[in-house]
């Protein structure tokens, strides 16, 4: 199982960090992952969501940590499709992965905020077709010039430049909301970001059925031939020596989390297309009604804090469950800097070699 981070560059005004100082703080985080020997990093898209993710230009963000590491995979979590040309966007992954010596991994989404689709003009009615149309134009971008003709885009012969180093294109991963897009990526032969407000009863299920869609589909082949896909999620994590203390810096990851629900509310209350899935569960409402507590995180399994040997045998289940790939957001943007660095270095030497050699059921 590989193991990433995941950055949503929140800048909570409780904390008193600036916008600067969480961006050059996390690149700072991100060239120490690099030496530590993490697998990657992801950084998210997100738009006016004030405190909680100011990561509204994240190609940008994602250009600056190539030139400050030198092996981290660079996952891009996700580009939303409805908001932005998919002919701009095959050229920024281009160029991306030019810069990272061929080291960037796509993640498209459809997004879930109504105030951006109003904003950028787009109709959430028209999201699953950005998907499929903006999939078809990504895969094709890396070769010679090409014809496409759906109902969001119509061209003939088209030459996208630059042109990435991967060919035929950089792995390619969707975010995963609904059981519908679940088979949708596995039927597509993409990866799956799942999470980070999925409880783990969820994303068990979604895993089981994204593979055995996907054998269905592929047989039990490598998901993509020549590049690293698969099963991933997203849980929040602080591992330090002293488990007290870890728990002491990780009640702030309540703040993070009900953001988190926050955002997500208006669209599951509205019932829209198949974010509808979350409602007819029934667990969302009694969870926010109830309030958000650390402990409560934990016994969903979206949260895994304390010393290394609970973190090993915390973090070692989605191993032996088949997740192909582990991204955790290491003090989820709601301690200092100096403490997520130590729970790097701490992760990396006493519980990374450990999950790196558990094998899946």
């Amino acid at each position: 199982m590989d193991i990433d981070l995941f950055y949503e560059l929140a800048v909570p005004a409780h904390l008193g960090r600036s916008e600067g100082q969480v961006y050059h703080e996390t690149l700072d985080e991100i060239s120490l992952a690099d030496t530590l020997g993490f697998h990657g990093i992801w950084l998210v898209e997100h738009h006016f969501m004030r405190e909680y993710s100011h990561s509204s230009s994240p190609e940008s963000f994602l250009a600056a940590a190539s030139q400050r590491s030198k092996n981290l995979r660079l996952g891009h979590a996700v580009v939303v499709l409805p908001y932005n040309h998919v002919v701009r966007v095959a050229e920024h992954v281009a160029a991306l992965d030019i810069l990272s010596h061929g080291r960037l991994e796509l993640g498209i989404g459809r997004g879930f905020s109504p105030k951006e689709y109003q904003l950028f003009g787009s109709q959430m009615a028209d999201s699953r077709r950005h998907m499929q149309e903006g999939l078809q134009i990504l895969r094709q971008a890396g070769g010679g010039p090409f014809g496409h003709h759906g109902k969001l885009y119509n061209f003939d012969e088209l030459d996208i430049l630059p042109k990435p180093l991967q060919q035929p294109h950089p792995p390619l991963w969707t975010a995963a909301v609904s059981p519908t897009t679940i088979q949708w990526a596995a039927q597509e032969g993409i990866g799956v970001l799942s999470g980070p407000f999925k409880p783990w009863f969820l994303i068990k299920q979604d895993l089981r059925a994204y593979k055995k869609s996907w054998r269905r589909h592929h047989g039990d082949g490598p998901l993509q031939k020549g590049q690293n896909a698969g099963f991933a999620m997203t849980i929040g994590c602080l591992c330090l020596e002293d488990a007290a203390e870890a728990r002491h810096w990780a009640e702030g990851f309540t703040w993070y989390y009900q953001r988190l629900l926050d955002q997500t509310r208006p669209v599951l209350a509205q019932l829209k297309e198949s974010y509808e899935y979350y409602h007819r569960l029934g667990f969302l409402e009694p969870l926010l009604r109830r309030g958000l507590s650390l402990r409560l995180l934990e016994t969903m399994g979206m949260v895994v804090v304390g010393d290394p040997d609970t973190c090993r045998q915390k973090l070692a289940r989605y191993a032996r469950a088949g997740v192909d790939r582990l991204i955790l957001a290491v003090g989820a943007g709601m301690v200092p800097s100096a403490v997520t660095q130590r729970s790097l270095h701490l992760l990396a030497d006493e519980v990374l070699p450990v999950l790196r050699g558990t094998p899946p059921r």
